[in-house]
């Protein structure tokens, strides 16, 4: 049950239905899920320890500022690393996985069409993840989804205007297109031009919307 209410209070934290700034009630959020405060204070704690809230004692559960050197220093990781099991993945990918990440990336794409934002990211998520296991590195997946989330509020805010999904999506096409050539390089190449493209859209964002960043 902690882990169903973290997810949740996650991706409404992420989505920004619960906004910077926002108190977070032990007991409204007990009440919601019909549970009592302990399996509550467990999401609690890995909210902060992903970064996205703050427990401040005597005071409450506060959700975090965005935190721009926090969002530069997790895309640097998440880079170092997702460069690396993507170069595994060109060498080690099967036909089926590559069907599957073909499968994913037309699914994107119609849901880029819809403006299906939420359901756009999922599937984001689920392209980046498959590279992953194309390359038998699911654990490495494990390790960045820990790191990626102020990145994934940036990313959630930088769409449609800041970053066109169209952009995103030709990005996984490239990718894709590296890899089914088994072309170690080019997915490098790929991987970095598009894991960058947050620091385009960050400086615009943070100007735009002053009350949602740190730094």
């Amino acid at each position: 049950m902690g882990n169903r209410i973290f997810d949740a209070l996650r991706q409404a934290i992420v989505q920004l239905q619960l906004l910077p700034g926002n108190l977070l009630s032990e007991a409204d959020v007990a009440r919601q899920f019909g549970v009592s405060r302990q399996p509550v204070r467990e999401a609690f704690i890995k909210l902060a320890e992903v970064g996205l809230v703050e427990v401040r004692p005597q005071r409450g559960t506060f959700v975090l500022l965005i935190s721009i050197r926090e969002v530069r220093n997790a895309r640097f990781i998440r880079e170092a690393i997702e460069v690396a099991v993507v170069r595994k993945a060109a060498l080690e990918a099967s036909s089926g996985s590559l069907a599957e990440l073909r499968r994913i990336l037309v699914e994107q794409r119609a849901a880029s069409e819809r403006d299906e934002h939420a359901g756009f990211l999922r599937l984001d998520e689920a392209f980046h993840h498959a590279i992953a296991l194309s390359a038998d590195c699911d654990h490495a997946w494990r390790v960045l989804e820990g790191l990626k989330a102020q990145m994934d509020r940036v990313r959630y805010l930088s769409m449609p205007n800041a970053t066109p999904t169209e952009t995103l999506t030709g990005q996984h096409a490239a990718i894709l297109d590296a890899l089914s050539r088994h072309s170690p390089d080019e997915a490098e190449a790929a991987m970095r031009a598009h894991l960058s493209e947050i620091l385009t859209s960050l400086p615009r964002l943070a100007q735009a919307h002053p009350e949602l960043f740190s730094d």
